[in-house]
């Protein structure tokens, strides 16, 4: 139970500061929802390091890794936007930013874990 909790109070955290960076960085003078991408990629960042530490020395507990990993990054990334951002650009007709988006938050987001794992190290 008390890790559902850790999972619940992460979770709310990691989209109130997902709705905050998307508010700023979102621009209607640009095509590009940079916010969604920033989240994203941060995301991925800190979950490479908070499992990085986990797996390297035990460092992190269990409830560490399910408020952090499971509800802060599962709350903060998100893959439903990403899905709806890019069907606008599909819709649209914007193919050239529905490549770059879609191609850049994977190979970024991936990136990103890699990076943060291997700075645990």
């Amino acid at each position: 139970m008390k890790q559902i909790l850790l999972v619940f109070l992460g979770g709310g955290t990691g989209s109130i500061a997902r709705y905050l960076i998307s508010k700023y960085l979102n621009s209607t003078a640009s095509n590009i929802p940079y916010g969604t991408f920033t989240a994203n990629v941060l995301g991925s960042l800190i979950i490479g390091i908070i499992l990085g530490l986990a797996v390297k020395n035990n460092s992190v507990s269990q409830n560490t890794v399910a408020f952090l990993a499971t509800g802060f990054c599962g709350g903060f990334t998100t893959f439903s936007t990403f899905a709806h951002e890019n069907h606008l650009f599909l819709k649209s007709g914007d193919f050239v930013n529905f490549i770059i988006y879609a191609i850049g938050s994977f190979a970024i987001g991936l990136l990103f874990v890699f990076l943060g794992m291997f700075i645990t190290k």
